[in-house]
């Protein structure tokens, strides 16, 4: 076998094939997710560039907020230039140390941005719940620390990830039906026994997915049963208002990724694997891209700080 150690059985490289039986249109397929990452990285730092200028917008909120764009724009930049190079060039090899790592850091990136959600819902939960200690609750430090907390949880929970996939036997040859390396899409690619991978990716994932889509589900009872005793219609639809941009966002991420675990899990043998291919990349690719539109529409102060700086770019540009 290509690329292979005979001794250890550990391939030198791994061969990504890209979206297996339909290479023919692999540079029709490439434009959306083109289009999609340009717009991500645009986004997303352009809404850091927003927070860190304006000084209204530094507040939990926000941070957090900003927090999840360097996550997201990390995230879609791990996995698309690589995919883009396959699409476009047939550039279809991958060192094998360099698909554990980029196994590594999509599934550690997408356990982060679960787990920044899940701190902007105990955010509007303390800012709904305890307005008036929100400031004294959410200080600099604290918002750190729990950052902190969630990018030491993902490193934690994911690197075992790596071992189990490295320490398997690669006899059955070194191509991966993927634009990007899985973890069990890679171990599967093994000749050895992957049982205890699935069981913990899954342990993995339920320690992660599960345990902020519990502390989110947590946090807005809540904040309904807060929202709902004010007397005011008024003060109830402000309540709720404040809430819209992260609820969107919860949608946009979770929806896509438990379509993609029930379509694996309970769908496998009547989608085509092409298709599970192409969701599993719109998956990673949808929050990055669709949070800075969403959040740049619905908030208000966003959408202000946006034109503010337009307007004196504007300006400077019409002084020179």
């Amino acid at each position: 076998m290509a690329g292979v150690n005979s001794s250890s059985l550990t391939p030198g490289f791994f061969i990504l094939n890209g979206v297996p039986g339909l290479e023919t249109a692999h540079i029709w397929i490439s434009l959306p997710f083109c289009f999609m990452y340009i717009i991500a990285v645009v986004g997303n730092c352009g809404l850091i560039y927003l927070i860190c200028h304006e000084e209204v917008l530094h507040r939990p909120m926000y941070y957090f907020l900003a927090l999840l764009s360097f996550t997201d724009v990390t995230l879609c930049t791990t996995t698309v230039p690589n995919m883009l190079c396959i699409f476009w060039f047939n550039l279809k090899e991958i060192d094998f140390n360099a698909c554990l790592a980029q196994m590594f850091f999509v599934h550690m990136l997408t356990g982060m941005e679960s787990g920044v959600l899940m701190l902007m819902a105990l955010d509007r939960y303390v800012a709904i719940c305890y307005p008036l200690r929100y400031a004294t609750i959410l200080t600099s430090p604290v918002i750190t620390k729990a950052g902190l907390a969630t990018f030491l949880r993902g490193v934690m929970l994911i690197s075992p990830f790596t071992f189990l996939t490295k320490r398997l036997p690669y006899c059955r040859g070194n191509f991966i039906p993927h634009t990007y390396c899985d973890h069990m899409s890679v171990a599967k690619v093994s000749c050895g026994k992957v049982k205890v991978n699935a069981i913990y990716g899954l342990l993995a994932a339920l320690l992660i997915g599960g345990f902020d889509i519990f502390c989110i589900s947590v946090s807005y009872t809540m904040i309904i049963r807060a929202v709902m005793s004010l007397s005011s219609a008024d003060a109830r639809h402000k309540a709720f208002s404040t809430c819209t941009s992260h609820i969107c966002a919860i949608v946009i991420t979770y929806v896509p990724a438990l379509f993609t675990i029930f379509t694996h899990r309970f769908g496998g043998q009547n989608i085509p694997h092409h298709i599970h291919i192409i969701i599993a990349n719109f998956y990673l690719m949808f929050p990055p891209t669709l949070n800075p539109i969403v959040y740049g529409v619905k908030t208000k102060q966003i959408r202000e700080g946006v034109i503010k700086l337009f307007f004196k770019e504007k300006n400077i540009l019409a002084m020179k």
